[in-house]
Formats: C-alpha cells, sequence, structure tokens
C-alpha cells in the first residue's frame, strides 16, 4: 500500500480508502467490523463516512449508523489512533437532517456533536462538506444545472461562514483538516481564496465522483489541484458497479444497489452499455479483473489523493483493495484513452 499526505496537511492517507456507506442496510455491524479489521491488515489507514449514511436506501431511520458501526469498532479495538478518519456533514435538502437547513454555523456545530458521538471519538480527521448549500451539477443534475439564479452575496456568506465555524472547531481539537465534496472549481477556489485572505483551515481535499465513465475532474479541476495540492478523494471509481460488470444487459443481480435503488443514481441507463462492454472487453483481452482495472486506472491520475473503495462482499473487497498493487502496462492504458474519446461523456 502507498501512502501521501492529504493536501497540505502531513497527514499521511493510504491510496485506497475504505468508504463505508453500504454499512447498515446492505451490510451488518459484524460485516461491517470485518471489512475494518481486513482493511487495516492490508494497510488501509484511512476511512470515509458521513452523517447521511447508509444510503441504500437512504432514510430517516437507519441515519448515523454507519458512524455508529465505526464507532463500535473503534471501542472494540482500540484503534482509533491507527485511523484518519473522514466524514461529512450534508449540504441542503434532507428534510430529516436539521429540517433540511443545510451547512452553516449552528448546523455543522450540531452535525459535528452527533458525529463525534456515534463515532465514539473526540475528533475527526477530515470533516468535510457533503455538498454545496448553492446547488452544483453533482449526481447527475448536469442537465438542469443554472449557476445564474445563484446569489452571489449569499454563496459567498456561506462559505465564509462555513470557513469560520469550521477553523473555531479546529482550535477546539474537534476537527484535524477540513475538505470538500461534490463541489465546483469556483467555489473550491473561493474556499481557499476565503482562507487565505482570512488566516483560516485550508481545504486538503475535495470528494467528487471519479471512474473511467465520468471524468470531469480530467479538465479545470485538475488544473487547481496542480496548482493549489487539493488532492482528488474519488468516490464511485466504479460508477456504482457499472464496471464491474454486474448490470450488463439490463441484469439486476439480488442485493446489489440496483436491485435496491434501481438506476444507480441515474448512471445506469443504456448510453453507459456500450461504454462498459468496451471497457470490459480490455479487461478480459489483458486478463484483468474489470474492478482493479478501473480501480488501478484512477490510481495512475497525478491529481488523486485515494480512490474510496466499497463492498458489500469480503470477495468484493479483497479485490477492490487489491487493485492497489496493479500497474496498468502503457497497452491498456492506450486502450482506455481510445475508448474515452470515444464515449466521453456516457452518464
Amino acid at each position: 500500500m502507498k501512502y501521501q499526505n492529504l493536501g497540505r496537511t502531513g497527514i499521511s492517507i493510504s491510496q485506497i480508502c475504505l468508504g463505508t456507506m453500504t454499512w447498515g442496510t446492505q451490510n451488518s455491524e459484524a460485516e461491517a467490523h470485518e471489512q475494518m479489521d481486513f482493511a487495516i491488515e492490508k494497510g488501509i489507514n484511512f476511512f470515509d463516512t458521513a452523517e447521511l449514511y447508509p444510503v441504500t436506501p437512504l432514510s430517516a431511520e437507519t441515519q448515523g449508523r454507519t458512524e455508529e458501526h465505526i464507532g463500535t469498532w473503534f471501542e472494540k479495538t482500540g484503534k482509533r489512533d491507527k485511523i484518519v478518519l473522514a466524514t461529512k456533514v450534508a449540504g441542503k435538502g434532507r428534510d430529516y437532517l436539521r429540517g433540511g437547513q443545510g451547512t452553516d454555523a449552528a448546523n455543522i456545530r450540531l452535525a459535528l456533536d452527533a458525529s463525534l458521538k456515534r463515532l465514539k471519538t473526540d475528533y475527526i480527521d477530515l470533516y468535510q462538506v457533503h455538498w454545496p448549500n448553492r446547488g452544483h451539477f453533482h449526481f447527475r443534475q448536469a442537465w438542469n444545472y443554472n449557476p445564474f439564479t445563484q446569489d452571489r452575496e449569499a454563496a459567498v456568506a456561506n462559505i465564509t461562514d462555513i470557513l469560520e465555524t469550521l477553523g473555531e472547531c479546529v482550535k477546539e481539537g474537534k476537527i484535524r483538516a477540513i475538505g470538500l465534496s461534490n463541489e465546483t472549481t469556483w467555489g473550491t477556489q473561493k474556499y481557499l481564496t476565503l482562507a487565505e485572505q482570512k488566516g483560516l483551515p485550508r481545504v486538503a481535499t475535495l470528494q467528487n465522483e471519479y471512474n473511467l465513465l465520468y471524468r470531469h475532474f480530467d479538465l479545470d479541476l485538475a488544473e487547481l489541484s496542480h496548482y493549489e495540492d487539493v488532492g482528488l478523494l474519488a468516490y464511485s471509481p466504479l460508477a456504482a458497479g457499472l464496471l464491474t460488470g454486474k448490470y450488463v444487459d439490463g441484469a439486476k443481480p439480488e442485493g446489489s444497489r440496483g436491485a435496491i435503488n434501481g438506476d444507480l443514481g441515474g448512471r445506469l441507463q443504456p448510453l453507459q452499455e456500450p461504454a462498459v462492454k468496451a471497457y470490459l472487453e480490455i479487461a478480459r483481452k489483458h486478463g484483468l479483473d474489470p474492478s482493479a482495472m478501473a480501480i488501478a486506472f484512477c490510481l495512475t491520475r497525478p491529481f488523486m489523493a485515494a480512490a474510496i473503495i466499497g463492498a458489500t462482499t469480503m470477495e468484493q473487497l479483497k479485490i477492490n483493495i487489491g487493485a492497489a498493487d496493479l500497474v496498468l502496462s502503457p497497452e491498456v492504458l492506450n486502450e482506455i484513452d481510445k475508448v474515452h474519446r470515444q464515449y466521453p461523456m456516457p452518464i
């Protein structure tokens, strides 16, 4: 397992991050503990969660259960000091989370304290804003995204409020570093600029979707990453399972996210299938597991801080973690590039 710094913080993280969003619905507490035990054995020191999790399906009844499972593992093992722990505060829109008010000073305080209690810890290593209050194009919202309806003064005031509150939490020792998720280039740069102007905590990472089917980060965000040392924490490196091949030709295996959530958050639609089949063929031709190939590709990107993997079975988890040891040949990378040029935005 390779390690690198979390932005400019000096915190060392494994290049594979253990994602947790199935724990509490698709995975039991015992299974979650087994996954954490195995991950740490394989050199992973970085776990990512959120107050919102689990997500399959999202519900008021299960919200927070994932953090609770991590907390009981810390309590049982005493290994809190071995883990770089990341969690997130939700943005606007979930009524069962503080009335759906989103991220501001009061809600950050409430969310952070609740997460600390569930996680059975007194600090979070990386605290992230799950999505911006002002709106964004992530979660398949690109087709109706319209920033021109946003209030410019209100957006900057909200970012300032968030940063100042997180800065207070850092001083209090409740947070070590801060990050963003599902954010844009302008939003990320505004956080960085305000932090520099006001002496507030600097954004360390940006957690956005990135995979063979969705490579928006390759463009202006890659430039920002290079100049500002804000690495990508890539979520959904398997495109919610599409790149495993298990949904080809309309299949929806029992117990899978597709069987539970239907369209995989808008990803499971006809345009993705030719691209998925092309990537599966590359893996078949070169004797590679398609999941391992997809994750290994993410790890080749110069802006990658870590790829966030998740699994519902130990077999899946072993394959996904094993991708850290897979070196893709120039031939494989060239073939991937050709498919990307043919299908640049299939989801």
